[in-house]
């Protein structure tokens, strides 16, 4: 018997995750990137004794993860050391109110008595409508593929029995009343690219997502789990392609049939998978395909995240005061978010999440000194089309000197390096359509079926992998995709 083969471009977690399945599945598996390391959004990079993740930086639902080494057998622990994160996020506002959000029900029942004690029996009616949209919309729906309508249609009561067609903003400010805490528990939608105002209320299940699994962090950075899921996969025998971008999947009527890298490398495979970015991979890697070309028209009318302007900066000091995960809420919540999602501008005012992960693993950083990042919204090139090499030095003033005003008053003598990281830079490393962080917009209308279909409705064997797809953006996320993935593709090539 001939073993079957498979290809996955692109080694984010997404791409990971699915070649580690199909590999531990007997599938003989050649994951190819076309950078020079792993990991897609989890890059990094290593300046002056200090590492700095490209992202993400908030690891969720680590369960998802171990199953991966579980399926062969093996433990996370023997690749990767995870270490709890606590507070799991302080929330800061321009008037000095803070509010530490975690998992420790007693604290965060007197952080919310501290602020709003009229909001306790709301916040209690919320977590209910948490866990009951958790359970439908994550643990029922979040690792199965949507092909056809129909599968929506059943899932259709279970939505609208929690009023799916409303956003998260409007779900939590239905429970509770104050200002401040209605942005407490909206802002996680922007760790998956979602505008709180707009986004479907069954990302409210982030908040249980978060309570019962805890926040975590990779000793060494993100970059470490990556380290540790490219070491299992070649444990288990998969091929990892560095350094060769994918130019072509090649296609012989309905089927793809070979992949073709920069290099000239070319080979045949039974399945090919994409996590690359969606319209990357039917526009330019299906560009000889019919299908290529009418998913890209189609793909370039629909709603697109925003991206991210990140400052990543080394400086002399310790801050133990300063936890793992800040957000400074800016002086405008709702306005500024329609700036960035509606109208495309670049604001004099923003929000930052500011990332802080020394406090909890000092070996990012050399003694006596500390690794962050500054992370802002900023409209997709598509909204915003400025000169980001003229603009970013700007902004990366702007964003350091209000870390500074807000919590590090001599920042600017104490940086050891910086840099920072555009929408351009999202667009020619990631080949990210507009420069977009998180790829298709996680509204209602562009979720389910109405996102990118796991596996492709005309080409038999291309599959999706990813943020582009079912369930979306977030290491939960594109995890869960590469279940729902793998689950299709080893039930074809049987």
């Amino acid at each position: 018997m001939t073993t079957k083969r498979a290809c996955v471009i692109g080694s984010g977690f997404g791409g990971l995750a699915l070649a580690i399945r199909l590999q531990s599945a007997g599938i003989a598996t050649t994951l190819v990137e076309g950078r020079d390391k792993p990991g897609g959004r989890a890059y990094y990079w290593e300046r002056d004794g200090f590492t700095f993740d490209a992202g993400p930086t908030v690891i969720t639902d680590p369960d998802c993860l171990r199953e991966l080494w579980e399926l062969s057998g093996h433990d996370m622990a023997e690749d990767v050391e995870l270490m709890p994160v606590m507070p799991f996020y302080r929330l800061n506002w321009m008037d000095g109110e803070t509010f530490d959000y975690s998992n420790d029900e007693p604290a965060l029942r007197r952080e919310i008595a501290r602020i709003a004690p009229q909001d306790l029996a709301g916040y209690d009616e919320f977590l209910l409508y948490a866990a009951g949209v958790y359970q439908e919309g994550y643990v029922k729906l979040g690792k199965v593929p949507f092909l056809d309508f129909t599968s929506m249609i059943k899932a259709a009561p279970a939505l609208a029995r929690y009023q799916a067609w409303r956003s998260v903003y409007s779900m939590v400010s239905s429970y509770i009343r104050s200002e401040k805490l209605r942005e407490a528990f909206s802002f996680h939608t922007l760790l998956v690219g979602g505008n709180p105002m707009t986004t479907s209320a069954i990302y409210a299940l982030i908040h249980k997502l978060e309570k019962d699994g805890g926040v975590w962090w990779a000793r060494g950075g993100t970059n470490r789990l990556v380290a540790g899921m490219v070491t299992h996969f070649e444990r288990l025998g998969g091929t990892l392609r560095l350094g060769d971008p994918v130019v072509q999947v090649h296609t012989i009527g309905d089927r793809a049939s070979e992949v073709e890298c920069a290099s000239g490398w070319r080979e045949r495979f039974d399945a090919v998978a994409s996590n690359a970015d969606i319209m990357h991979s039917y526009r330019d890697l299906l560009s000889e395909a019919p299908r290529g070309k009418r998913m890209a028209k189609s793909l370039a009318k629909k709603r697109f995240s925003p991206s991210l302007f990140v400052v990543h900066f080394g400086i002399e000091g310790t801050w133990p005061g300063i936890p793992h995960h800040t957000i400074l809420f800016g002086p405008r919540y709702r306005e500024l978010l329609s700036d960035i999602y509606d109208h495309g501008v670049l604001p004099q005012d923003f929000s930052i999440y500011l990332h802080h992960p020394t406090v909890t693993d000092p070996s990012v950083a050399p003694e006596g000194k500390s690794t962050f990042y500054a992370l802002v919204p900023v409209a997709h090139m598509g909204k915003l089309p400025i000169d980001w090499d003229e603009v970013g030095p700007i902004l990366e003033k702007r964003v350091l000197d209000e870390v500074g005003r807000r919590l590090i008053p001599d920042i600017h003598e104490r940086i050891v390096t910086s840099f920072h990281y555009a929408p351009s830079d999202f667009a020619q490393d990631l080949n990210a359509w507009h420069g977009s962080a998180f790829s298709l917009e996680p509204i209602l209308t562009q979720s389910a079926w109405f996102r990118g279909h796991n596996r492709d409705d005309d080409i038999g064997n291309f599959y999706l992998v990813g943020a582009g797809t079912h369930p979306g953006a977030g290491i939960p996320g594109v995890v869960g995709s590469a279940k729902a993935t793998a689950a299709l593709m080893l039930e074809d090539l049987k």
